[in-house]
């Protein structure tokens, strides 16, 4: 839709809050919830999609929606109404761990003692939670946040912190002293090595492999086969991690050398290996990986002409309505001349 139909539709943001508390209404008419499911609006899809008084017709054309945070909520809600029981039979259950309300752990998972589970976490089948660190030293509570969905065969050590709405793949593993913000995606067969610093945001791709000591700002892409090293001249027990700030994306297949630092925006183009820091908004790739170019020069290739990065002006699937309208105000004034499509 061109920017000035954008634009106009933000004044509108707190008729769509209403919206979205009327999709989350258990109250709320079939009717009004068959019309709320067609919205453009993927947040008001989603409510309608966890609201468990919306009838199954309706839940059926949700399930071919084009949107996979909506379907994923679907998938979430479908694994909560068909446990008869919250707690599998054959789990076994520390006395001494503490879980939230409405949690459902699934079959043969072991939950020790050191863990804290959020209000509405689903734990898939055949999971470790709260695996014994191998030093005591890395002992401690792990803490998972409320509405958090970790999927079968995973593996969380003690001693962690991860912040509301995780959602992970399958045969994840999360080493000791990991500590993540809101909303981290961890994809399949993907692996934290610990003493890591996550933050808000963030999203893994399936086989990403995270060092120790690792440092990863907010919002950031990494895709499948991307590996953050720590040894300088392995092997040796010096770890040394790499930092990635806000924005920054790492292509499939990339490798970050220790000690490197990707800049706010940065872009690792596919099969890199990066030894040396890489500047602000600025593309990477090659092996070694060089500078190609600014990061604005890379155009959308939907024929639209449009710069693809900063990708927070056109790519808004899965945040924050708050956060969208910033990206949108951040970049408002240099496209106020400009139509472009969302």
């Amino acid at each position: 839709m061109p920017y000035s139909k954008f634009s106009n539709a933000i004044k509108f943001s707190d008729e769509n809050k209403l919206l979205l508390k009327v999709a989350e209404n258990k109250d709320t008419p079939p009717e009004v919830l068959a019309e709320l499911s067609r919205s453009a609006d993927e947040f008001i899809r989603v409510a309608v999609a966890l609201n468990t008084s919306t009838p199954r017709n309706i839940i059926d054309i949700l399930s071919k929606d084009s949107s996979s945070w909506v379907t994923g909520s679907l998938s979430k809600r479908y694994e909560s109404e068909i446990s008869i029981i919250s707690i599998h039979p054959t789990s076994i259950i520390n006395k001494y761990a503490k879980i939230g309300k409405n949690v459902i752990v699934g079959a043969y998972t072991i939950i020790h003692k050191n863990v804290d589970i959020g209000d509405g976490t689903i734990i898939g089948s055949h999971c470790e939670i709260g695996h014994p660190a191998q030093n005591s030293s890395d002992s401690g509570i792990l803490i998972i946040g409320k509405n958090s969905y970790i999927r079968s065969h995973s593996i969380f050590y003690e001693g962690s912190y991860f912040g509301d709405n995780l959602i992970t793949g399958h045969h994840v593993t999360v080493r000791e002293k990991t500590k993540t913000g809101r909303a981290f995606q961890i994809g399949t067969l993907s692996d934290i090595q610990g003493h890591c610093e996550i933050g808000d945001f963030v999203k893994f791709h399936s086989n990403v492999h995270i060092g120790k000591n690792s440092k990863i700002n907010n919002y950031v892409w990494m895709f499948p086969y991307v590996v953050l090293t720590n040894d300088p001249h392995p092997p040796s027990d010096i770890a040394i991690g790499v930092t990635v700030e806000d924005y920054v994306v790492i292509a499939t297949m990339s490798i970050i050398l220790p000690g490197v630092t990707l800049k706010e925006g940065s872009l690792v183009g596919a099969h890199s290996s990066v030894s040396r820091d890489v500047e602000k908004n600025t593309v990477v790739a090659g092996s070694p990986a060089q500078y190609l170019c600014e990061t604005s020069k890379i155009k959308l290739k939907d024929g639209s002409g449009l710069n693809a990065y900063p990708w927070r002006r056109h790519f808004h699937r899965g945040y924050l309505p708050e956060t969208i309208e910033k990206w949108i105000a951040e970049f408002s004034k240099s496209d106020a001349d400009n139509q472009f499509t969302i």
